[in-house]
């Protein structure tokens, strides 16, 4: 059976039971109840099968009983998120905070014993993903799932599907847009990297199933439409170890639409991605085909099924996604990319240490 296959059929028979079993439900903690976290409350309530909502933290008290509303009654409320790990309703933690905020609530659930799901970036400096990754090892447990929701799109999992057929051989580049209609001006230079680029860093590492050991970044001219103190568009480039070459078009003021596009170019044909279907329009003498404008409308099906993954695994007691390592991974390729952005050089990328046996 072929990757996709394996993943649907995964999917379809989460909850396959004998007529004595009951389905478990994952009692679930969300910290965070900004738009992305009161997305996912609403995501677990109304879309996940086998999960409840029983508590949310939030230091904002507005933000906090909207997360709270959407959960339903019965929820607990709580401004500090080690008050929700340690809450004994509470089997499983959710954190959709600011990256600064996860090491400690990450520490905090792991000494807990709780099974977590955490939004990108695991940290955000690559010593706090090592000092989350010793810890979860420590533990003996797998604990981390990292929410690069890209590895549960259809389109991608079709690419990884056909390169592990071996039927186009080796992998040799790898193409890849990243557009944005637009950005605030709030948005700087090093965030097209850690904010935007951090997802095609983590879903070509998996695609392929390769490192990377260099990367580049080349600036274009700068688009109009961009804050002053914004570069935009770039054109960020990686090597893996096999020798693979990546180059990922940044492009956040681009005004059309979020544009998503991968193609791999392989030793006997080329495998670009399909985007999501949608009528052509005829009308005024022209064709017209619709183009998605944010993530949670390209994404909202990867978003679900990475989510539905994560609480049928815990059953199991497994983790079936991206781990600490991987996000340890994204972030050393991330600094690099941006010590890049500064010196316009081609920086090495390495680890600090080696991939612990408790990854593999």
């Amino acid at each position: 059976m072929n990757v996709m296959e394996l993943t649907l059929e995964r999917f379809r028979n989460m909850f396959q039971r004998t007529n004595e079993e009951e389905l478990p439900m994952l009692k679930v903690g969300v910290i965070g109840c900004g738009g992305m976290g009161r997305d996912h409350i609403k995501r677990l309530v109304e879309r996940t099968q086998g999960a409840t909502v029983t508590a949310v933290a939030d230091m904002v008290d507005e933000l906090l009983d909207q997360g709270a509303a959407i959960a339903g009654s019965g929820c607990k409320k709580f401004k500090n998120a080690d008050d929700l790990i340690n809450c004994p309703d509470v089997d499983a933690v959710f954190i959709v905070t600011p990256g600064f905020a996860h090491k400690d609530a990450l520490l905090s659930a792991i000494r807990a014993g709780k099974r977590i799901f955490c939004e990108k970036p695991l940290c955000t400096t690559a010593e706090d993903c090592l000092e989350v990754i010793n810890a979860e090892v420590k533990s003996g447990k797998h604990l981390i799932q990292l929410g690069f929701m890209r590895r549960y799109d259809k389109g991608y999992l079709q690419i990884k599907e056909a390169l592990k057929s071996g039927e186009y051989g080796a992998p040799l580049i790898v193409h890849c847009t990243h557009r944005n209609p637009l950005v605030p001006d709030s948005y700087t230079t090093e965030m097209a990297v850690h904010d935007t680029a951090i997802h095609e860093i983590d879903v070509i590492h998996w695609l392929v199933d390769d490192d990377f050991v260099s990367a580049q970044v080349l600036f274009p001219r700068v688009t109009g439409a961009a804050a002053a103190h914004l570069k935009d568009p770039q054109i960020m480039l990686l090597r893996t170890k096999s020798g693979i070459c990546v180059d990922d078009e940044v492009f956040v003021n681009c005004k059309f639409g979020y544009d998503i596009n991968c193609e791999v170019v392989c030793e006997d044909g080329a495998l670009k991605m399909a985007q999501p279907s949608y009528p052509d329009v005829r009308k005024g003498a022209k064709v017209a085909t619709t183009i998605d404008t944010d993530c949670f409308v390209r994404f909202h099906d990867a978003y679900d099924a990475e989510v539905q993954g994560w609480v049928s695994d815990a059953a199991a007691g497994v983790i079936n996604g991206p781990t600490a390592w991987d996000g340890y991974l994204a972030a050393i390729t991330a600094d690099a990319l941006v010590r890049a952005q500064k010196s316009g050089a081609i920086e090495e990328i390495k680890p600090a240490q080696e991939k612990p046996a408790f990854y593999n």
